[in-house]
C-alpha cells in the first residue's frame, strides 16, 4: 500500500466515526423535537450534513486511491448512511489497513512472497 492510498484510508477512517456519532444524534433530536420544546434539529442537521460531505469527499478519494472494485464502493457509502454504519466503516478500514501494513513488511523482510 502506498502512502496516498494509505492517507486516503485514514483520512476516511477519521471522519467515518464522528459522522456516525453526528447522525445518532440527529436522529435523537428529531424526537426530542417531536416529544418536547428542545429543537436542536437545525444546528445537528448542519454539523451532520458537513460531516456526511467530508464522508463523501474522502469516500470518493478513497476509492480512487485503493482502486475498490464497485462492490467495496458501494458498501462504504451504504455504510454512511446506515445508523452505526460509520462505526463498522472503521473497523474494516482498520483491519484492511493492518493487514496491508504486515503484508507490507513481511515483502520487505522476505518472509512471504504476498
Amino acid at each position: 500500500m502506498d502512502i496516498k492510498t494509505a492517507s486516503a484510508l485514514h483520512r476516511l477512517r477519521l471522519v467515518s466515526g464522528p459522522e456516525a456519532v453526528s447522525f445518532l444524534v440527529l436522529l435523537l433530536c428529531s424526537v426530542l423535537k417531536r416529544t418536547t420544546e428542545f429543537n436542536a434539529v437545525p444546528l445537528m442537521g448542519a454539523v451532520h450534513g458537513f460531516l456526511f460531505l467530508l464522508y463523501v469527499v474522502f469516500w470518493l478519494d478513497a476509492w480512487k486511491n485503493a482502486k475498490w472494485d464497485v462492490k467495496t464502493g458501494v458498501l462504504y457509502f451504504v455504510l454512511s448512511v446506515v445508523p452505526l454504519g460509520g462505526f463498522y466503516a472503521d473497523r474494516k478500514l482498520k483491519r484492511a489497513a493492518d493487514d496491508a501494513v504486515i503484508a507490507s513488511r513481511a515483502r520487505r523482510e522476505g518472509t512471504v512472497d504476498a
